[in-house]
């Protein structure tokens, strides 16, 4: 039976590092996105895009500030009920539910499977990556929460509780 203790203190890192990465580039990509629409030439096609790429922006940053805090309090070792396998589920199923509604609401938007060589809208390219990146944001959340809530599980079957550390 694999040593499941030893593979979430490999994978807790780099799940975290990758939706921090990820992250990174979608905040990059929309916050660039508003500033253009915002200051630019052009302005929002409409208010929907101004309301959903500021919603992805927020998102964006929201996960890169506790996707970091949560692996580096992990590296450190820290525990307490903020490392602990409950407070990961309940941030990762909410985070989930953003970034849900972030890539649903850009695809939404752009009315799904756009080609950017039809099309005359402003940044089109930029928008597309958009929601590529939301898209894959959500995937590396899903498998991330879906590690949690089995952990989670783990915890409670073995006689522990859903506020041990992850990985102890």
């Amino acid at each position: 039976m694999p040593d499941i203790d030893a593979t979430v203190r490999r994978g807790h890192p780099i799940l975290f590092g990758l939706l921090a990465v990820i992250g990174i580039i979608e905040g990059a990509i929309t916050s660039w996105l508003v500033r253009q629409y915002q200051h630019g030439e052009n302005s929002y096609p409409n208010s929907s895009f101004r309301d959903r790429l500021r919603f992805a922006v927020f998102t964006s940053w929201w996960t890169v500030v506790f996707s970091v805090l949560y692996m580096v309090l992990y590296l450190m070792g820290i525990g307490g009920i903020f490392t602990s396998i409950a407070s990961h589920t309940i941030w990762l199923a909410l985070t989930w539910v953003f970034w849900l509604a972030v890539a649903a609401s850009i695809t939404s938007m752009l009315g799904g499977g756009y080609v950017c060589s039809h099309s005359d809208l402003v940044y089109c390219n930029q928008n597309v990556a958009a929601e590529a990146f939301a898209w894959i944001e959500w995937i590396i959340m899903t498998f991330t929460l879906i590690a949690a809530i089995l952990l989670g599980y783990r915890a409670m079957r073995g006689g522990g509780s859903a506020t041990d550390r992850i990985g102890a």
